[in-house]
């Protein structure tokens, strides 16, 4: 492709509306985790626990708002002054739910339909990233590691909130803690905050901002589309296995059982 073609489409991307469709791929997808999550009683569930569904339903849509929100110390609920995106949220968490024949799901579920919203989903997830970037770089210009912060939980906020989610639903699992556990989306986002933050705040970066955002969407978009239609879940393991083996104390803990010295039974 010719360079300047390739920069163009770049810089078209990077000026993505995200209202109302990309939210609406968003919602979507955040209202089938929930159902999913629910299991085999997922209907049953709904029309018994209709408040407790949708409120769960809701802090996973605006999860990463929230907690961004939070750790900043901002309103907490300020993402749900946005009307418009709250009533397509709502507007999806019905048609997944409670469609006569169970026809939101079905469709949501639809494999053509599940690729393109999670295509879009994950352009949307790269805005999320950089916004949550860009904003910890407006109130702490010096403070990288906040900067990454934030934009790690914009990415992934869904993951960080399961715990008070599931409660939400009368579901107590305190192993779901994000961090003991990190999903490839908390990795990814991860890695996307910090190459902003390289690429906005450093000269090691001398590629266009354009290219360096529109790289971190195809990064998203091909890992997404690979764990649905390939089964690649997780790229990121055999990199902190290594890391782990090397760092973390495994090459030598794989020494000390070899040579008999290893540590006694409690």
């Amino acid at each position: 492709m010719d360079p300047e073609a390739f920069l163009d489409m770049a810089n078209q991307v990077i000026k993505l509306k995200m209202f109302p469709y990309f939210d609406i791929a968003h919602s979507l997808l955040c209202a089938l985790a929930v159902r999913e999550d629910l299991g085999a009683g997922a209907q049953a569930f709904s029309r018994k626990h209709p408040l407790s569904c949708w409120l769960s339903t809701m802090l996973v849509i605006f999860s990463g708002a929230m907690v961004a929100n939070g750790l900043l110390g901002e309103p907490i609920l300020a993402p749900l002054k946005n009307t418009p995106q709250l009533i397509v949220g709502t507007l999806t968490w019905y048609f997944v739910f409670y469609s006569p024949f169970d026809i939101g799901y079905k469709v949501g579920k639809f494999l053509p339909v599940k690729i393109v919203a999670s295509a879009m989903k994950e352009i949307y997830r790269a805005k999320k990233v950089y916004d949550g970037v860009t904003h910890a770089a407006k109130l702490y210009p010096n403070a990288y590691i906040i900067m990454i912060i934030i934009g790690t939980m914009k990415g992934n906020g869904a993951g960080f909130v399961k715990l008070l989610e599931r409660l939400i639903r009368g579901a107590w699992t305190p192993t779901a803690m994000e961090f003991m556990q990190p999903t490839f989306y908390t990795k990814a986002s991860l890695v996307a905050s910090i190459i902003f933050v390289l690429d906005k705040k450093t000269d090691l970066i001398s590629a266009p901002h354009a290219l360096v955002y529109f790289g971190i969407v195809i990064f998203f978009v091909y890992f997404k589309l690979s764990s649905i239609l390939l089964g690649i879940h997780d790229p990121f393991v055999p990199f902190e296995n290594l890391f782990c083996a090397l760092f973390l104390g495994g090459i030598w803990d794989s020494l000390a059982k070899l040579m008999g010295r290893g540590q006694p039974k409690e």
